[in-house]
């Protein structure tokens, strides 16, 4: 290995590491879609309208109709008991084609669904403005959800809206590709790459790499199980995870 490799390498361990032990402030937590007023709605307009891209509402929640779904996840993520951001994710298959991409991209998805094939959408990543600052690992933290889902539900691809300035970090993070142009997505007032990661081909590197994006599966029933949802606040298990791995490894 070069000197440089081995720096890239030394500090991205490091990094990993850091969130790893990070993680153990984190808890997530599945919103209730009957609670229309929920905390985690009032970050999303809070962020949304930080930036100007969404008009002034009385009851200050940003919902929409996607939200109300039978096949959307909605998050929040307290780090030390704050909520400092949320997700929202649709599972779109052949039997629920409907998310904020299908309605965006159409025509290049649902080939895809025709194939048989499903793929998660991952969304509505808002953050709070303060502890985006204190925390600026918190993407990481946040899309560690669409990273289980990918790991829970059976599908072959994670489809990402993305902003244009954000496409570095899914090309470097997961290995994501374009798929299709940039179009307006849903009420927002900035345009819109559509970018997909391979899920399959991508696993094994992601978490080798980032293991704090690892889980163990009585997390992800948690967070995502069918049979009774649990709205309660949910531990990370990625250390556990990351210790069992390499147990195994060692034989």
């Amino acid at each position: 290995m070069t000197e440089s490799k081995s720096a890239e390498s030394g500090a991205s361990s490091r990094f990993a590491s850091t969130l790893i032990d990070l993680l153990d402030q984190v808890r997530y937590r599945r919103i209730d879609p009957a609670e229309q007023f929920d905390p985690v709605y009032r970050l999303r307009y809070e962020a949304y309208r930080r930036e100007d891209f969404i008009p002034v509402n009385s009851q200050q929640v940003t919902r929409d109709e996607f939200d109300d779904l039978p096949n959307c996840y909605c998050y929040g993520v307290y780090v030390s008991g704050q909520l400092a951001s949320s997700l929202r994710f649709h599972v779109v298959t052949p039997q629920h084609p409907y998310s904020p991409c299908m309605s965006v991209w159409p025509d290049v998805l649902a080939p895809i669904l025709e194939r048989g094939q499903s793929f998660i959408d991952p969304g509505r990543f808002t953050a709070d403005f303060d502890l985006s600052l204190a925390y600026p690992a918190l993407p990481y933290l946040t899309l560690r959800l669409a990273a289980m889902a990918c790991e829970y539900f059976p599908v072959r691809y994670c489809m990402s809206a993305v902003r244009p300035e954000h496409t570095a970090f899914y090309k470097r993070i997961f290995g994501a590709s374009p798929l299709g142009e940039q179009r307006s997505y849903a009420n927002l007032a900035f345009p819109m790459q559509l970018y997909t990661a391979d899920v399959p081909v991508i696993r094994d590197r992601v978490a080798e790499r980032y293991p704090f994006f690892m889980s163990r599966p009585q997390e992800r029933e948690a967070l995502f199980g069918a049979e009774k949802a649990d709205l309660n606040a949910i531990a990370p298990t990625a250390r556990m995870a990351q210790r069992l791995e390499m147990m195994d490894r060692a034989g």
